[in-house]
């Protein structure tokens, strides 16, 4: 894989309609320093506002990803994404006059065949890779969608339709190399749709820019000369240029590949992908994607990479099974002897749930006075190492978190059900139900051996430390 930063020697531009919108759009790809992403800048509004492409800054998905800030928008962006990603380009100015790109043919490959033509330049930054060593995954079982990424040490994308209709039937597509299938085998698919949809879809004003050349449309209904006329006029076509083909595809036009529909569907991915604003090493497995569920599975994707993001910063030995040990945690949280009453963290997902493990040992300073011929371990203790383990998820992502401290504000349904020994190993859970500003609430529990020891429900806050 490549490992150096990669933006344009120079730029280039193209210009067409936009799909959805109808409007006509001029987009120029500018070269761009290192770890700028890709940032789409709309130059045909007062001070040329800019959107980076990120996964924070969706704010639609019908019929295509579309993102924004403070009602900035650029529609349809995936295709353009899909182009840079694919070239492995990892900086690039995206300049539009118009609020969504040109639709071209409906494929990817208009625009890495421009890039290519820009030149690609190496930059001295390396390329910060999101290398997945763990299964994060997305399921949408009423839609039946299931999307994983899987532990690999390369990029791989397998992908797989199934509309339940017999003008398409299954489909799957695997790319296993981007620098060498990319651009020949997947670039070029088009975006499709059904014929059943198209008169939907142009009722809606959702393919203003729509034609017969740069989408695929699938045959799945039989429709007749009356109807294909109001059709063609819903779309500002002519008669005589739609007609129902006998190959299952209006006007008889041939496909680019047998499967080009799940090559487009697996190119939709890699844009949607490209909005997690890093290149990924992962076996990404998906069935039946489309934007909503490929919007959900970069979301989940960004998680794994905040909570790894603090991992990276102070976990410098990677251990099995631990997130963070002792010595990570120690530089996360300011607490020492005889107070750091945590030893490691064995399970995080950012803003939902933390598990840590505290062992027990007579050694326990507290165990002198807690009681003398009878070691217990204080219960407030007990819910001192609950504060801690949730003060560390909620810390997660915060800049300069050495001057910042956890204070927490209410301590709530507190029961204590069993004592906890000299040699027990405490398991704690912490799983956030509540979070506004830098305020927190989350429930904690802690097993020993499976059994509920002790249950409470927390609330802090984050604040910088006093001076």
């Amino acid at each position: 894989m490549l490992i150096h930063q990669r933006t344009l020697q120079k730029e280039v531009s193209l210009r067409g309609t936009g799909l959805h919108t109808g409007k006509e759009c001029r987009i120029t790809f500018k070269p761009a320093p290192v770890n700028y992403g890709y940032r789409f800048i709309r130059s045909d509004i007062e001070n040329s506002p800019e959107i980076p492409a990120l996964i924070d800054n969706v704010v639609d998905v019908l019929r295509g990803t579309t993102i924004g800030i403070n009602g900035v928008n650029v529609h349809t962006t995936e295709h353009v994404l899909a182009a840079l990603y694919g070239l492995q380009i990892d900086n690039c100015s995206i300049e539009m006059s118009g609020p969504e790109p040109p639709v071209m043919d409906g494929s990817s490959l208009p625009f890495a065949e421009a890039l290519l033509s820009a030149g690609i330049a190496k930059q001295d930054e390396p390329k910060n890779y999101l290398v997945i060593d763990e299964t994060v995954e997305f399921h949408d079982t009423v839609n039946t969608v299931d999307i994983v990424a899987l532990p690999l040490d390369s990029f791989r994308v397998t992908v797989m339709v199934d509309y339940k209709n017999p003008a398409l039937g299954s489909q799957h597509s695997g790319l296993f190399d981007l620098e060498k299938e990319f651009l020949k085998d997947f670039a070029p698919s088009r975006t499709f749709c059904f014929l059943s949809e198209v008169e939907t879809l142009a009722n809606q004003g959702i393919i203003k820019g729509g034609d017969i050349d740069n989408a695929v449309v699938i045959v799945d209904k039989s429709m007749n000369n009356e109807e294909l006329q109001s059709l063609a006029g819903k779309l500002d076509l002519e008669h005589d240029h739609l007609a129902i083909g006998e190959n299952g595809i209006l006007n008889n036009r041939a496909l680019r590949f047998q499967n080009e529909p799940a090559r487009h569907k697996l190119l939709d991915l890699l844009g949607d992908i490209a909005l997690l604003g890093m290149p990924l090493r992962a076996q990404v497995l998906a069935a039946r994607p489309g934007h909503a569920s490929n919007v959900e599975f970069v979301k989940q994707l960004k998680k794994y990479a905040d909570r790894n993001k603090l991992a990276r910063q102070y976990q410098h030995e990677k251990k099995a099974g631990v997130i963070f040990d002792i010595n990570a945690i120690q530089n996360i949280l300011p607490h020492r002897y005889p107070f750091l009453l945590i030893d490691k963290i064995v399970e995080f997902k950012l803003d939902e749930k933390i598990v840590s493990i505290k062992n027990v040992t007579m050694n326990e300073p507290f165990f002198q006075g807690h009681f003398p011929g009878n070691p217990v371990m204080p219960g407030v203790l007990i819910i001192e190492a609950m504060a801690q383990t949730g003060g560390i998820m909620m810390l997660n992502g915060t800049e300069n978190i050495q001057e910042m401290l956890v204070y927490f504000m209410g301590i709530d349904k507190a029961r204590f059900r069993k004592p906890v020994l000299p040699g027990d190993t405490l398991v704690i859970e912490a799983v956030m139900t509540n979070k506004r500003r830098s305020v927190c609430q989350f429930d904690a529990k802690a097993y020993v051996r499976g059994e509920l020891v002790c249950e409470a429900s927390l609330m802090a806050t984050v604040m910088p430390k006093t001076k």
